[in-house]
């Protein structure tokens, strides 16, 4: 990114009038909410980071924009009231010049929170589309090359995505819609099953059904990065092998480290690598977690990112933080059931107790991640160049194979 962005204040919605054309609430600091961390850097480490910063192209595979209200209690009516603010303001503080958004999918956004449906998709889509139009600083990414525009005009590229694919039913045609509205990436399955295949919250995995490989193909000629960060095993296993074009799990870690469902075993990780796709490593609260850091912060986070690269190597692995602006532990617990938390933690499995975190330290949210992870990176004396593929290169990669 450009270390001086052009941000020229925008809050979300200020075309209208609060109050009168659409329901205010109490929204969440962006930028202090919680303590800061900062990994620390001597002076001339301080000179590296800002060289790269400025040179290198920096792309989050995965994360959540939008702004929750200060009291998490109020978030299901807030987003049933189907008006959800971005962070304007917390994203022209951070380094990422691109950010995939993923929406709430219909997840509650005008009707109830376990939704999925396509109307409510469209709202979500179009209500994010209509707050970017009026403004300057964020601009939709629909080509690889409005990363490097938005780099070069210090603004920041945003990717509309969706996490899993069950609104589209049995409809092939709805992922043309998709496409045609903008949307870059779109996930097999959201944990739970649906039409094309089995998520990670099944206790039997299925694999892709046969509708599922249609969506595989037809995703493929349209041009959409596909995700299988949720689904069972054999699920992304069969979508790596009938996908003609490399896939992501685009916000993951190494089951090998920490056992349960959310994290991917290592024939899944080699698979999709292989295929010449991209591993992102995700921060979620209680997500990456390893026997060696059972509290959350970004040791745990960075562990699994050096197990992966270990394993598949530096070519293959990103980082998909996974964060929001507003109280993360505190959603999953409002949502733990909807977002299939309990099913896929592992907290009940022998010898996986965790000290449960009110935030995760140093990567709260996508702006404190995108200042920490190149840090660690720094101090940690990996070269410029790897840097550089971790930090965006490789995603950029995948993201031209896939949309091309």
């Amino acid at each position: 990114m450009s270390l001086a962005k052009h941000y020229d204040g925008y809050t979300s919605f200020s075309y209208l009038e609060p109050g009168v054309d659409y329901r205010t609430f109490q929204l969440a600091d962006e930028l202090e909410r919680v303590p800061s961390y900062r990994v620390e850097l001597s002076a001339e480490e301080e000179t590296r980071l800002e060289r790269l910063v400025e040179r290198c192209l920096f792309v989050s595979m995965h994360e959540h924009v939008g702004v929750f209200p200060e009291s998490i209690g109020e978030t299901p009516d807030y987003v049933r009231h189907g008006r959800m603010a971005t962070a304007f303001e917390g994203l022209a503080a951070s380094y990422w010049d691109c950010v995939f958004d993923n929406l709430l999918n219909g997840i509650g956004s005008i009707r109830s929170f376990s939704g999925w449906q396509w109307d409510d998709v469209l709202h979500d889509l179009g209500m994010r589309l209509c707050d970017i139009a009026h403004q300057d600083f964020v601009i939709h990414c629909r080509r690889v090359d409005d990363v490097q525009r938005a780099h070069d005009d210090g603004k920041m590229a945003w990717v509309a995505t969706m996490e899993g694919a069950a609104m589209i039913e049995h409809e092939l045609d709805r992922i043309d819609l998709l496409h045609g509205f903008g949307v870059r990436s779109l996930g097999i399955t959201y944990s739970e099953s649906n039409a094309l295949g089995n998520g990670l919250k099944e206790d039997r995995d299925g694999g892709l059904t046969k509708f599922g490989r249609k969506a595989v193909e037809r995703m493929n000629k349209v041009g959409l990065l596909i995700d299988c960060s949720h689904c069972g095993d054999q699920t992304t296993l069969d979508t790596v092998e009938w996908s003609e074009k490399p896939i992501v799990l685009s916000h993951i870690g190494a089951r090998a480290l920490w056992n349960t469902n959310r994290m991917a075993p290592d024939a899944v990780i080699e698979a999709v690598a292989e295929k010449g796709g991209v591993i992102g490593i995700e921060c979620a609260p209680h997500t990456t977690l390893t026997k060696n850091h059972r509290r959350h912060g970004i040791e745990a986070f960075m562990e699994h990112f050096e197990y992966i690269r270990s394993l598949v190597g530096i070519d293959h692995v990103g980082f998909g933080p996974d964060t929001v602006y507003g109280d993360h532990v505190g959603l999953h617990h409002t949502y733990a059931a909807s977002l299939s938390l309990k099913e896929s933690k592992g907290r009940d499995k022998p010898g996986q107790e965790y000290e449960e975190v009110e935030y995760v330290e140093g990567l709260e949210n996508p702006t404190e991640g995108s200042h920490n992870i190149p840090r660690w990176l720094v101090k940690a004396g990996y070269s410029d160049e790897d840097i550089e593929k971790v930090m965006g290169a490789n995603a950029l990669r995948v993201m031209k194979e896939a949309w091309s």
